[in-house]
């Protein structure tokens, strides 16, 4: 398998927070920011106060594994932060929604090929 390029320091999702727009879906919120690169990258923000951290990984592999398959359609060149909808209860949490939400606002964005 391909491995995903990542967000790490604090100035990048800071960055794509402040310059980027913002999608809302049922489970994920989803900033988007154009960049300088010839690839994605990806950020995944859950706050401690949410769950504790068996949850917060498990919402965090689902969001991903999503990613992954949906990385090969998309267009190059952005960053993306993934936000788990506080809003929403952990208990619900469903590989399915998430990846149809996922997707949506790919869609969208416009960036699906």
């Amino acid at each position: 398998m391909k491995k995903i390029k990542t967000l790490k320091m604090n100035y990048e999702f800071k960055n794509v927070f402040n310059k980027g727009k913002y999608y809302i879906g049922k489970q994920v919120i989803l900033y988007d920011l154009k960049n300088k690169y010839d690839y994605n990258r990806l950020g995944i923000a859950i706050s401690s106060k949410l769950c504790k951290a068996v949850k917060r990984n498990k919402i965090k592999r689902k969001i991903r594994a999503v990613y992954q398959i949906l990385e090969k359609d998309t267009i190059k060149g952005h960053d993306f932060v993934f936000i788990w909808n506080k809003n929403e209860n952990i208990e619900n949490l469903s590989y399915d929604v998430i990846y149809n939400d996922i997707k949506k606002m790919f869609s969208k964005i416009g960036i699906l090929k």
